[in-house]
């Protein structure tokens, strides 16, 4: 497995590298003084199941999730930063039934290309990304750029209840407006 060896700046919706591909948790991890975990590309053909049906696919992550563990979901924010118009938030996806976590990752959001209310939604911190897309019929289309697995760290088994090493699988996805430009670039991690 490898490690990336530099930051990423992202947000041109490309995936060629490994730095790329882990863009925007790689900001956290950066701003918290943390390395990486070991991130290893994949394709999406590599991907086993049950992850494969629940990351392979242009769907948003959120209306997948709740289908799949037929429960809504809320988000717990870890880290948030705001720079100009682009929202950073490092979230835990939880069922809203059980306060189980089914997502761990972070997004970057082109606030400035939002409706005003699925703005304040997003700021409000309570509601994933993808669930107020849906909810306020925001049209936008997706596409994974990146799959991946990960060796898990102290951070992501504080974030999903683990303890020890775990594989863990996920994407980097980008979100966009029907005119193609981004409205979200978001790593989408799944628990064991």
């Amino acid at each position: 497995m490898n490690s990336p060896a530099a930051l990423g700046t992202g947000w041109n919706g490309t995936a060629g590298d490994l730095t790329d591909a882990v863009f925007p948790l790689n900001e956290f991890y950066a701003r918290a003084g943390l390395p990486l975990p070991r991130f290893e590309l994949l394709s999406g053909d590599a991907v086993p199941e049950p992850w494969k049906k629940l990351l392979v696919h242009d769907d948003d992550m959120t209306p997948t999730l709740e289908a799949h563990h037929a429960g809504d979901i809320h988000i717990e924010v870890l880290g948030r930063e705001r720079r100009g118009d682009a929202y950073f938030r490092e979230v835990v996806l939880r069922l809203d039934r059980d306060n189980r976590p089914v997502e761990f990752g972070a997004n970057r959001i082109a606030l400035e290309r939002l409706p005003a209310v699925v703005r304040r939604l997003v700021l409000q911190e309570q509601l994933p990304f993808g669930h107020i897309l849906k909810a306020h019929e925001v049209a936008h289309v997706g596409h994974p750029t990146a799959f991946f697995r990960v060796e898990s760290d102290p951070l992501m088994n504080r974030a999903f209840g683990l303890t020890g090493n775990h594989l863990l699988y996920g994407r980097r996805n980008t979100l966009r407006d029907l005119q193609g430009k981004p409205l979200s670039e978001v790593v989408e991690i799944l628990p064991p």
